[in-house]
């Protein structure tokens, strides 16, 4: 058994005041990676600039981060990170802005290497330089994770790019989540949910590695009657919901995603679905097939939400995310490519059949 998280974590109220020193020992010139507005928002990048400019460390703001970012975007920043002469990057923001950060982290380092050029396999492990990781989200783990998810539009390709890039430094505080819509927390919310309950119905799931989603399942459970509500969430959440996340990230670090996030990405690609519920369309159904294989494993999920069964868990989802309609053609197209991606499918705790993964299709997503 083996639990390796290299990143330096910080969870805690003003954690980027706090830790103005560990930021500030990172590098010498920074890209501060955001997405348009919500830094701004939020307080999150005044935060990390005040910090920045208190230690006299010089740095430039791409503010152009997209959801779902792609590799044009990320060409667009290395280049004002080269030419700025950056020698480590901040991501602020949610999973793109983090995901973008650490790509052109790997590509300052590699100059050779061309954005499209992210999701070829490389013959030996590449660099990167540092990355700095503020979470302004409660789902997507990224600041404790080696993942960076990015799409090349070019040829449609939304995937995982097949480098480790753990951040140096995560600094999560849970005040970021004062000005996020419930809309906003609660999609997060679902993928975070995702991730524990995919790194626990997982091939390289063990005792030791389990500790991070049991214990991260427990707290959702606590909250989740307050995500299920019409009422906003409580400030007093915040923290928590945050602290859940990076759990969340700390499990997939150690197992990595499995099927739902596989089936999400063509939702997000090709019908823009925002990635939490894409997520979540299918976790209820990949649940309800891993129980022919690990039920007490299922048994155990359902206990720390606090649900009596499946059908509770189907119930659940759909209240937080609705349903999703497609074309029969998608989701045709959709369970034939999935039916050959053996990255997701070779981690299920079971020898899951074509006919299975057609059962999840079809009971996650409508078909107009």
């Amino acid at each position: 058994m083996r639990f390796y998280v290299p990143t330096d974590i910080y969870v805690e109220k003003n954690c980027v005041k706090n830790h103005a020193k560990d930021l500030l020992a990172i590098g010498k010139r920074a890209l501060v990676m955001t997405g348009r507005s919500s830094a701004a928002a939020n307080g999150s990048l005044i935060d990390v600039t005040e910090v920045l400019k208190a230690g006299e460390i010089p740095f430039q703001i791409f503010n152009e981060v997209e959801e779902n970012p792609s590799t044009d975007t990320v060409g667009k920043a290395l280049q004002i990170a080269r030419d700025f002469n950056a020698d480590y990057v901040i991501g602020i923001g949610g999973g793109s802005a983090i995901d973008a950060a650490k790509a052109v982290a790997l590509l300052l380092s590699n100059p050779d290497l061309h954005a499209d050029e992210l999701h070829k396999v490389p013959q030996n492990p590449l660099d990167h330089v540092p990355v700095v990781a503020v979470p302004t989200t409660c789902g997507t783990g990224s600041e404790v994770t080696p993942v960076a998810i990015i799409t090349n539009r070019k040829i449609n390709l939304k995937k995982s790019i097949p480098h480790v890039i753990f951040p140096t430094l995560a600094l999560v505080d849970g005040k970021y989540l004062a000005s996020a819509k419930k809309t906003l927390i609660v999609n997060t919310a679902v993928d975070a949910l995702a991730h524990m309950v995919e790194s626990i119905l997982n091939v390289k799931s063990n005792t030791l590695n389990r500790m991070c989603p049991e214990y991260g399942l427990k707290l959702w459970g606590e909250y989740k009657d307050t995500l299920l509500s019409d009422s906003d969430v409580d400030e007093s959440l915040y923290e928590k919901l945050m602290f859940t996340s990076t759990i969340a990230g700390m499990s997939i670090a150690q197992t990595s995603t499995a099927v739902p996030h596989g089936m999400s990405y063509d939702l997000t690609l090709h019908a823009g679905v925002p990635h939490g519920p894409a997520v979540g369309y299918f976790l209820a159904a990949y649940t309800e097939v891993c129980a022919k294989f690990v039920p007490q494993d299922v048994a155990k999920i359902l206990s720390l939400l606090q649900l009596q069964n499946i059908g509770e868990f189907y119930e659940m989802l759909r209240h937080l995310i609705g349903t999703c309609t497609v074309t029969r053609q998608m989701r045709d197209n959709f369970a034939a490519a999935m039916k050959v991606n053996h990255s997701k499918l070779d981690l299920v705790p079971g020898s899951i059949t074509a006919k299975d993964i057609d059962y999840i299709y079809e009971k996650s997503l409508v078909v107009e």
